[in-house]
C-alpha cells in the first residue's frame, strides 16, 4: 500500500473504551487514516452492505454480544464483494482454538489486543504494512508477534 494515500479502516468492538483507544493510536500514526468504529457486528454488516466508504482493513473484535466477531467473519466471507477484503481478528485471547478457527474462518490476521499504547500502535502499523493484495495467509505468518 501506498503510505501517500488515505487508508480507511473501520473497527467493531462493543467495547466503548477499546474503540476509543484505538482511535488515539490510529490518529497518533504519520499518516492519513479515516477510521470508522462501530460498536456490533450488526452495525458493520450494515454499512459493508451501504458504502461508501469502504474499508481497506477491518480489526474485528471476537467476543461482542449479538453477532460475535466469528459471525461477522463468516458472513463477510460468504460474501463476493468482501471475500479477500483484509479482515484482522482482534481480540484479548490468545487460545490457539481462538486463533485456528479464526483463520480457518477466512480471517487474515490475527492480532492480541494490548493495553500498551506503543505496541497497540505498532500492531495497527504493522497490520497497515502488508501487501494485502499479494498477502497468503499461512499458519506460520496470521499472529502478529509483537
Amino acid at each position: 500500500m501506498k503510505t501517500d494515500s488515505n487508508l480507511t479502516i473501520f473497527y467493531t468492538d462493543d467495547d466503548v473504551e477499546d474503540l476509543e483507544f484505538f482511535r488515539e493510536a490510529t490518529e497518533s500514526l504519520d499518516r492519513h487514516i479515516e477510521l470508522v468504529t462501530l460498536n456490533s457486528g450488526e452495525a458493520l454488516l450494515d454499512i459493508l452492505q451501504n458504502p461508501p466508504p469502504r474499508p481497506h482493513l477491518i480489526f474485528l473484535d471476537i467476543n461482542m454480544p449479538g453477532l460475535t466477531g466469528f459471525d461477522v467473519l463468516e458472513k463477510v466471507r460468504k460474501t463476493n464483494n468482501f471475500s479477500k477484503l483484509p479482515v484482522i481478528m482482534f481480540t484479548t485471547s490468545n487460545d490457539q482454538v481462538i486463533i485456528d478457527r479464526s483463520r480457518n474462518l477466512g480471517a487474515s490476521f490475527f492480532v492480541q489486543k494490548s493495553g500498551n499504547f506503543p505496541n497497540l500502535k505498532k500492531s495497527i502499523e504493522f497490520a497497515m504494512s502488508i501487501d494485502w493484495k499479494n498477502h497468503k495467509t499461512t499458519a506460520d505468518n496470521f499472529v502478529y508477534a509483537a
